[in-house]
């Protein structure tokens, strides 16, 4: 009998992609155990992005599986894959950016109806993000980028995830913006949700993450523990910059 515990909360099985005649991801294996923070990392094109947008059903699969608790989730829409605690942030957060950033915040609970339970999650997300909390009334288009990208993290908070697919969360960001960014996740991580985090700053993403998958023109090249991936000659030649 596998207990939740030790079967894998996510895991793509051959998992292929094609779109517009093209095969983006061509059959990878990757497995996300509870409590766990994995990245994946890659140079642009990799098919990172992807592979993101299968897991969270916005995307369709062109073979392989997709399990989520134990159970084959193909063909199971985007909205229920929400329900079920999968909650995308897109690459460029992805924010309506007309409406106020209390709105943004209250979408992320639109398929939920527990008025208290969303008052206490709304109150969690402002102790972790109190910047946002100073703007509640502002419309959201008018944050700067590191502002939007907390917002877009709150909103996918407010879904109550247990597995948070985060696409890019530094893109675009002053390190210093970077930084807070990165400690915001750190406190969902401590709070017990599983994170798959696609992230360019190969660096900062090992460094982070427990362990981490290399993605190569749709493939996974190599795994591995984060610290021993920040190690490999091959990883800090291509993804770090380094000359060996």
């Amino acid at each position: 009998m596998h207990t939740e515990h030790d079967s894998p909360l996510l895991r793509l099985r051959g998992l292929k992609i094609a779109y517009g005649g093209i095969q983006a991801v061509k059959g990878i294996e990757l497995e996300l155990h509870a409590g766990e923070t994995v990245c994946l990392i890659g140079a642009n094109g990799a098919g990172k992005t992807t592979t993101l947008n299968a897991i969270a059903g916005v995307l369709p699969i062109a073979g392989g599986d997709i399990h989520y608790k134990g159970e084959r989730i193909n063909a199971v829409p985007a909205h229920r894959r929400l329900r079920a605690g999968i909650a995308l942030v897109p690459e460029g957060r992805g924010i309506f950016t007309r409406l106020t950033v209390e709105e943004n915040l209250r979408m992320g609970a639109y398929s939920r109806s527990d008025a208290a339970g969303i008052a206490a999650d709304l109150e969690r997300v402002y102790t972790m993000l109190p910047r946002i909390k100073e703007r509640l009334p502002q419309v959201a288009g008018t944050l700067s980028g590191g502002e939007q990208q907390m917002v877009a993290i709150g909103r996918a908070l407010l879904s109550r995830p247990r597995l948070l697919l985060l696409d890019e969360p530094s893109m675009g960001l002053a390190p210093l913006v970077v930084e807070k960014i990165f400690e915001v996740v750190q406190s969902v991580a401590r709070e017990g949700v599983t994170i798959l985090l696609v992230e360019q700053n190969a660096n900062l993403a090992l460094e982070f993450a427990q362990r981490g998958y290399v993605m190569e023109s749709g493939r996974i090249t190599l795994t591995g523990s984060g610290s021993a991936l920040l190690q490999d000659p091959k990883v800090r030649a291509a993804y770090l910059g380094e000359e060996v």
